[in-house]
């Protein structure tokens, strides 16, 4: 990867400028999409010039942060195409230009999908459809981004942010924290201004969960608005890919274009308040200290802004939580092996990951493949006992918001989405103490983070959820947030943090 990155910046500084009159963009990371359009507009950016601001922070920052696996060989290509267009005023929209990684788990032709395996080395067939969407709406995709091995679904000691393609992914902020999982690098890359955005998947905290840790906004979104063909599954049920960003603004563009429906997410988010709107606050409190903190200022920037704050409990969690697991593993199975067909040279079967690892060199060496043989026995997907299962995670989640929406004539529910990132390590699998993703996840319900505060040098973020559809109520929610609170902060790339 460093010698193609080094190739493509070659080429790039001996490149002509498109406009004598363009400039750099001198603070990447307070950019949003709609200024970089601006400027393209006028002419005093280039999306070449864009794309060699960030070919360069991948060569150079992501030496600290580890969270690119793979440089597009056609990125260069695809951001001269862009100004072409812009040049005719044939521009695409708001993405046209804009750079976006792409979790390793999302099939890419020209950059593989190997969900964090050396046994998905071989290149898929084709694109992911939300890669295609991508390329329609004209953004320029920079490359592919880390992950947690198979999405966190080999082990149950798994580390976050590891898999035996790209190793270990960094914290941006305190390097040897824990970017979250499992679309740890797609987070950490963005919060290091590695891309204008990125696209991450989550079946249960893998979107929210590394966007809190990492300090920036993360959507997951209803289940069923972004297309999964071509993505690595663990479960058709709760399975999504979703946007990663540093500015809601930029999260709601790219939900827009990978959606594709003609829907702008983005419309009238700069007016966006919570004056007079309900909030459910489900606090999760006594889990840790400093996200119960985070929350308390959270309400009262909710508060100071014209929102009645209502405390809620979601009730059904032990319930849904005893169900998601084991029907996940029976979806992990039948999805997976569905999904290895298309990837001719890679195993078939779970029993065939199996044995792969138990012969590689470097798959084993950080923790076991404890869910793979729970998964390799699990029943078919027309087994009673798994149908109850989904059955009851899938009802519950539901109920658990939509009840408490409805009993308290709520807009959304805030929760706090993660506490400070735990150090990293490997035997014990992750720390984690708090999260609140899974009636989002297990429900199919958007699910929007936002930075909200910090533990020392280590971000925290609030969650906003609301019904089936609502992904437009929980952008505004958060952009609204966003603005009010203005929590965000660039990383430090610290070595470590005090105890």
């Amino acid at each position: 990867m460093r010698s193609l990155l080094g190739a493509l910046l070659c080429v790039l500084a001996v490149a002509p400028q498109a406009n004598a009159h363009t400039r750099p963009v001198e603070n990447l990371d307070a950019a949003t999409i709609p200024q970089l359009v601006r400027r393209m507009d006028a002419g005093t950016l280039t999306a070449v010039d864009l794309a060699r601001a960030y070919l360069r922070r991948i060569e150079t920052v992501d030496r600290k942060v580890r969270s690119v696996v793979a440089v597009n060989p056609e990125a260069l290509a695809q951001a001269a195409e862009s100004d072409r267009r812009r040049r005719h005023g044939k521009a695409r929209g708001p993405m046209d230009g804009i750079p976006v990684l792409l979790k390793d788990n999302i099939d890419t032709r020209a950059m593989g999908a190997t969900a964090g395996s050396r046994a998905l080395r071989v290149p898929p067939r084709d694109d992911a459809e939300l890669v295609r969407r991508l390329r329609a709406a004209g953004a320029v995709v920079l490359g592919k981004t880390n992950l947690s091995e198979w999405a966190n679904f080999r082990s149950t000691s798994s580390t976050s942010g590891w898999s035996a393609v790209g190793g270990q992914t960094n914290n941006p902020h305190v390097l040897d924290r824990n970017p979250c999982g499992s679309s740890s690098g797609s987070g950490a890359a963005v919060a290091a201004s590695l891309a204008q955005v990125a696209v991450g998947t989550e079946t249960d905290g893998s979107i929210v969960c590394p966007a809190g840790q990492n300090g920036v906004v993360g959507l997951k979104p209803t289940l069923g608005r972004v297309s999964g063909d071509g993505i690595v599954p663990i479960s058709s049920w709760q399975d999504t890919a979703g946007p990663m960003a540093r500015h809601v603004v930029d999260a709601a563009i790219l939900l827009s274009a990978l959606e594709g429906a003609g829907v702008d997410y983005a419309a009238d988010l700069g007016s966006a308040t919570v004056a007079g709107k309900r909030v459910g606050v489900w606090r999760l409190a006594g889990r840790d200290a400093e996200a119960d903190r985070v929350v308390a200022d959270a309400v009262d920037v909710l508060r100071r802004s014209g929102a009645e704050v209502v405390e809620v409990d979601l009730p059904y969690q032990r319930q849904v939580e005893a169900a998601e697991f084991p029907a996940l593993v029976t979806e992990f199975k039948h999805d997976l092996e569905r999904y290895l067909k298309t990837r001719p040279g890679a195993p078939r079967t779970v029993a065939g990951l199996i044995a792969f690892n138990e012969a590689d060199p470097v798959e084993l060496s950080k923790f076991g493949q404890e869910i793979f043989v729970e998964a390799a026995q699990a029943p078919p997907v027309t087994d009673p006992v798994y149908v109850e299962q989904r059955r009851t995670a899938t009802s519950l989640a539901r109920r658990s918001i939509d009840e408490v929406l409805a009993a308290h004539r709520l807009d959304v529910i805030m929760a706090p989405t993660n506490g400070p990132a735990w150090r990293t390590g490997y035997g014990d699998g992750d720390a984690f103490e708090l999260g609140s993703s899974t009636p989002a996840a297990v429900s199919g319900y958007p699910n929007a983070t936002v930075p909200a505060g910090f533990a020392g040098p280590l971000p925290i973020g609030v969650s906003f959820m609301a019904g089936h559809g609502a992904d437009a109520t929980v952008l505004r929610f958060a952009a609204a947030f966003e603005q009010a609170a203005h929590a965000r902060r660039a990383p430090g790339y610290l070595a470590s943090s005090t105890p």
